[in-house]
């Protein structure tokens, strides 16, 4: 049988001019966006790259030579995404993601959370209550060295300074700085290990959280002792709503992995705990952001602002803020 009379160089004549326009129109598309084309313009781009597409279908059916091959995929992958693909610029990526991705995640994940909110509390509790009544199970609780004298055999008046409130401003500084920074220090590993153990089925997550009010409930029960507790609760929450916030949102990221792996339903365990790992990604980055707002508050605001007062209406006003943030309905628009 005779080979058809068709080469690529006949090909190329006859289809080139419309690649090169199309080329030409994605290039001013890509440099200049969708308002410098024209309306003749916006018109020719679908049909061009539907000729470019059929052209690539001709020359994979006819065995062209390959760099022509490349040149055309590569044109029509390039033609698709801005044709048809969503253009987003980096601000609106990060714009999207605070305003909607970020408290979507927050969101889907609420039962996680109530149920780690209540964990941590009966923590605090359960060291509460023991302390409260045997004082010696203070130490079980808290490192002695970590305790820089805030046990249950310290005065009422050096608690008091470490507050804030006394006249000991070289205790106060030291005191607050040393156990400040183990606070955060050990609520910022315990958030992280709570997420990145919850493939395990979810129960370290649950005993790491447990084991975060442990620690808050001992300390609380000693200045409660001592006729403290409301001024320790101020120095505490200026801060402490936004850092227990994150980890409880971080435990419950973490238990949503290990309740997709527990429980796939009719997905395979991989596929839901792959989805459940994209959603509790983006609550872990939100988590990463809150941690660093609780250090700012931490480490400025509640050192130097002394009134309890004041200190739970700050600590309040983050509270809400998050709440506002996270659970307000909002519609998601345009952009």
């Amino acid at each position: 049988m005779a080979a058809p009379a068709f080469s690529t160089g006949r090909f190329r004549a006859e289809r080139e001019a419309d690649w090169i326009a199309f080329d030409l129109l994605l290039t001013k598309l890509e440099k200049k966006g969708a308002k410098a084309l024209t309306s003749d313009e916006l018109l020719q781009l679908p049909l061009l790259y539907r000729a470019t597409l059929s052209s690539l279908s001709i020359a994979r059916a006819t065995s062209l030579d390959k760099a022509l091959l490349d040149h055309l995929e590569a044109l029509s992958i390039r033609g698709y995404f801005l044709v048809y693909g969503v253009r987003e610029t980096r601000w609106s990526r990060v714009r999207r993601f605070f305003l909607y991705d970020w408290p979507a995640a927050v969101r889907s994940v609420w039962k996680e959370t109530i149920v780690i909110a209540l964990i941590i509390i009966l923590g605090a509790l359960t060291s509460y209550s023991l302390v409260a009544h045997q004082p010696e199970w203070y130490f079980n609780f808290v490192p002695e060295e970590m305790a820089g004298g805030r046990d249950p055999r310290a005065t009422a008046e050096y608690l008091q300074s470490t507050l804030g409130h006394g006249k000991a401003a070289g205790e106060q500084e030291s005191g607050l700085h040393v156990f400040a920074t183990f606070l955060f220090t050990h609520n910022s590993q315990v958030s992280i290990l709570s997420f990145a153990l919850g493939f395990a089925f979810g129960v370290p997550t649950m005993m790491l959280e447990y084991y975060q009010g442990i620690g808050l409930g001992a300390m609380l029960a000693v200045f409660a002792n001592k006729g403290l507790g409301f001024d320790f609760g101020g120095w505490l929450f200026i801060h402490g709503t936004t850092e227990l916030f994150a980890a409880a949102l971080s435990g419950a990221a973490g238990l949503r992995i290990g309740t997709a792996v527990v429980f796939p339903g009719a997905r395979g365990r991989l596929e839901a705990a792959s989805d459940a790992g994209r959603t509790a990604g983006k609550v872990m980055v939100g988590v990463i952001l809150m941690l660093l707002v609780a250090g700012l508050l931490e480490g400025f605001g509640r050192q130097l602002i002394t009134d309890t007062l004041l200190r739970y209406g700050i600590g309040t006003l983050m509270l809400l803020f998050w709440l506002a943030y996270y659970y307000v309905p909002r519609r998601e628009d345009v952009t």
